[in-house]
C-alpha cells in the first residue's frame, strides 16, 4: 500500500470519453494505479520530465511539476504524442497561474484559477484549446470587488 507521504499532490487529467461517466469503482482502480505509477517514477523524475506508460490499452503521460503530479490520459487519437503536447499546455497554464513552481499550498491558493484552465483545455474529455494566449483570454475573471 502506498502512503501518502510517498507521492506529491497530483491533478488527473481524462482526455477520453472512455473516462467520462466511469462507475466509482473503476475511478478507484485507476486512481490507485496512477498513485502507484507515480510512487514508483516521479520521485527521481527532474521537472517537467515526461514519463509515458500504458496500461488496458490507454496511455499515460506524467510528470512533476514542483510539488505537483500531473497524470493525463488517453485512448485511441488521444495516444503519447498528443498526451505529450495537453501535458505540456497544461504544466504551461499552471506555471503561468503560480507565477511559478507550484507548491502544495500555491496549488491550492489557485485552485480556482487552475480549473478553469483546465477546463479550457479539456472539455467534457476532448482536448479543445492548445493556444496559451487564447486560454488566458477565456480565463479572464474579475475579482468581486471590482463590480
Amino acid at each position: 500500500m502506498v502512503s501518502s507521504t510517498d507521492y506529491k499532490f497530483e491533478i488527473l487529467v481524462s482526455l477520453s470519453c472512455r473516462f467520462n461517466g466511469v462507475p466509482a469503482e473503476e475511478r478507484l482502480h485507476w486512481r490507485s494505479f496512477l498513485v502507484k505509477l507515480g510512487a514508483e517514477n516521479l520521485n527521481r523524475a527532474k521537472n517537467e520530465e515526461l514519463l509515458v506508460a500504458s496500461h488496458k490499452s490507454v496511455y499515460i503521460v506524467y510528470t512533476v511539476l514542483g510539488d505537483v503530479s500531473i497524470f493525463v490520459v488517453g485512448k485511441d487519437e488521444y495516444d503519447e504524442l498528443a498526451l505529450s503536447e495537453a501535458i505540456f499546455v497544461i504544466t504551461s497554464a499552471v506555471k503561468d497561474v503560480c507565477g511559478k513552481l507550484p507548491t502544495e499550498r500555491l496549488f491550492l491558493d489557485k485552485y480556482g484559477k487552475i480549473c478553469l484552465c483546465l477546463d479550457e483545455i479539456v472539455w467534457q474529455g476532448l482536448l479543445e484549446n492548445t493556444d496559451k494566449d487564447r486560454i488566458k483570454r477565456l480565463i479572464r475573471l474579475k475579482p468581486p470587488t471590482e463590480f
